[in-house]
Order: structure tokens, then sequence, then C-alpha cells
């Protein structure tokens, strides 16, 4: 039986660096704040976490370098996203007295295949290396959700709509910033540092600095500095509707009860259309117009036209629906309790 305690290592190679860390951190700071283990986060580019957590101090961050010679493998090891563990410490998982629980922490996706691979070994004897997949639904890991986090009341439109933008490269991006200005209500949106930032900059013409403050037409743009993960989660709630991406930022949105718009992470030969596919195949059950609600993601993801007027006409509909459909993601339980169970079967 698992003791609190448990000596935990966290691997993560450092692909989209804020995606990556932050699912990662999180993990690794619930385990260790909710469930007593001693966790260490190996990570090959530390900075990502300095930022998104300054104060922290529960997780033994350290930088995932050299050949690892002489490191003491942890009671359950963690490999995130399908990093490869090094050599040695491989070696060192082998004649460990007590072999360690070896987990393959996979990207999350809603494709119906994924609950039947959750919990599936991969022989590499004499260890065994199980798949752990997050998931929206049962028979999956679940997602990363604190035990304290509360789902919110719906918003009140009052004013202007609050929106936040959080996206990765968006050709898209222009024509939605246009109509915003061009539309006839007024909007505020807060534009998350770093590559968001940047291409707002780069429609507007001019600098666009933390701090700054640009109106075009109807809309008011703000520069956010970069926010830690406490700050970017209270960002979230505070909107109406929030355009994320990838993985952390993604559900992140979805337990702020708030509509969202999802860009996901760009594959080659546009493989990332059956995640989101598969996705709204779940979330667009909450709108009164499934079909509007898909055009909407899938041109936000480069696959037609958007149209703006449409999806905004279902935002008090998308609100209304938000918090009941956190609720029903929440039902089967959260990443880190169902992995502190999973490996409480397997020690």
């Amino acid at each position: 039986m698992i003791q609190p305690g448990l000596a935990c290592d966290i691997f993560c190679a450092v692909i989209d660096n804020l995606g990556d860390a932050g699912v990662c951190w999180r993990l690794a700071r619930q385990l260790a704040a909710e469930h007593g283990w001693r966790v260490r986060l190996w990570i090959d580019d530390p900075e990502p976490v300095a930022l998104m957590a300054p104060d922290q101090a529960v997780v033994e961050v350290r930088r995932w370098a050299g050949d690892f010679g002489g490191i003491a493998p942890a009671d359950v090891v963690i490999e995130a996203f399908a990093c490869e563990l090094p050599p040695a410490y491989v070696a060192a998982m082998r004649v460990r007295p007590r072999p360690p629980v070896w987990l393959n922490l996979e990207y999350l996706s809603a494709e119906d295949w994924v609950p039947g691979c959750h919990g599936l070994p991969s022989p590499h004897p004499p260890l065994a290396k199980y798949f752990f997949f997050p998931g929206f639904v049962p028979g999956t890991g679940g997602l990363i959700r604190e035990r304290d986090l509360a789902v919110l009341p719906a918003p009140i439109f009052t004013g202007p709509i609050e929106i936040s933008l959080f996206c990765y490269a968006n050709p898209q991006l222009p024509a939605l910033l246009a109509a915003w200005r061009d539309g006839g209500r007024p909007i505020t949106c807060h534009v998350c540092a770093g590559l968001p930032g940047r291409q707002v900059a780069a429609w507007l013409g001019t600098d666009f600095a933390a701090g700054a403050t640009v109106r075009r037409g109807h809309l008011t743009l703000h520069a956010l500095p970069f926010l830690p993960q406490t700050g970017y989660d209270a960002l979230l709630a505070r909107c109406h509707l929030n355009f994320v991406r990838g993985e952390d930022s993604f559900v992140r949105a979805q337990w702020a009860g708030r509509p969202f718009v999802w860009q996901a992470y760009p594959q080659a030969e546009d493989a990332h259309f059956a995640k989101l596919d598969a996705f709204l195949g779940l979330y667009a059950k909450v709108s009164p117009d499934e079909t509007a609600l898909r055009r909407f993601f899938l041109a936000w993801n480069g696959n037609g036209t958007l149209n703006w007027p449409e999806f905004a006409a279902q935002l008090p509909a998308l609100t209304a629906a938000a918090p009941g459909w956190a609720r029903q993601i929440a039902a089967h339980g959260d990443l880190a309790t169902n992995l502190v169970r999973f490996c409480r079967e397997k020690l």
C-alpha cells in the first residue's frame, strides 16, 4: 500500500515550453501538495517553471542534463509525453530491489480509442511501462484539477465583452481583430505575453509592450505581462470568453466555467484535426447550434472562414452551459488522484 512520502520522478523534455512544462508542473505540485509525495521534476529547461510558479517550494525542480549516473530512481517514474528516459536511469530502475511503477503520461485526447489504451502495459523486462492517458470520459485518467478548485457561477454580460487571447501563430487572428474592431459591441481583449502579443503588435503596426492599452474602433487591447499560473487562471475566470491553445490552458479554461475557443497544437499532415473533431464530438453538444460552434472552432484552426457574429450570438447559451460541462468532465475524478490510485494497485 502506498504511504504518504512516496518518491516520484517526473521527466519533461520541453517542446512547447509553456504547455508541456505547465502540465508537468501542475501534476507535480498536486502530487506533492495533496498526496504527500516527494516529487522531483526533471526538465531540460527549468525557466518556464520558474516563471509559472516563482515562489514554489513544494516540488524539487532539477535540470535534466548529463548521463544520470548515480541518480537513484524513485518509486514512481513518469515519462511525460513520450520523452525518452536517460539510459543510465533506466538501467538503475532495472536493478532496484522493488521495481518502480513506470508511467508514460500521454497527451490529452478525446479520441474514442483512448479508453481502450489507457493503463495498458508495454513490456521492458524486467520492467513494465504503463500508458496513462488524460481524458474527458470514464475509462481514462481524467484531467488535472486541484481538490479545492470550484466551478464558478456564470458571469453576467454587462458592458464590454471581456476576452483573453492565448494562441499559437494564427493566420486567422487579423480577421478576428478586424471583426472586433468593426463590430457593434465594445470588446476588451487581454492579450497574453509572447507570441499572441507579437501578432497583435504586427496587426496594429506599432509597439505593444506589456502594460500598453490600444483602442481601435470598438476594440480595446490590453498587453499583459507574463502571468504565473495563478494569475492566468484568475484571468480565465474574469473573462466572458477565452481563446486558449495546446493542453494546459485548454483544460484550465474548462474549469473556469466560461465559453472558450481552442487552438489545437498544429501537427504534420493536419493530424491535430482528428483531436479537434473528437473533442467537438463531446463539447459541441452544449451549444444550441452545434454546426455554428464547429465552424468557428475549425476556422480558428485554419479550416474555413471565421464568422464572429454567428459565434458571438451563442455566447449567452454557452455561458449558461459552461459550469455544467465542467461538472460533467470532473465526474470521473482528477488526473493526480486517479494516477495515485493506479500506482497503489501496481506497487
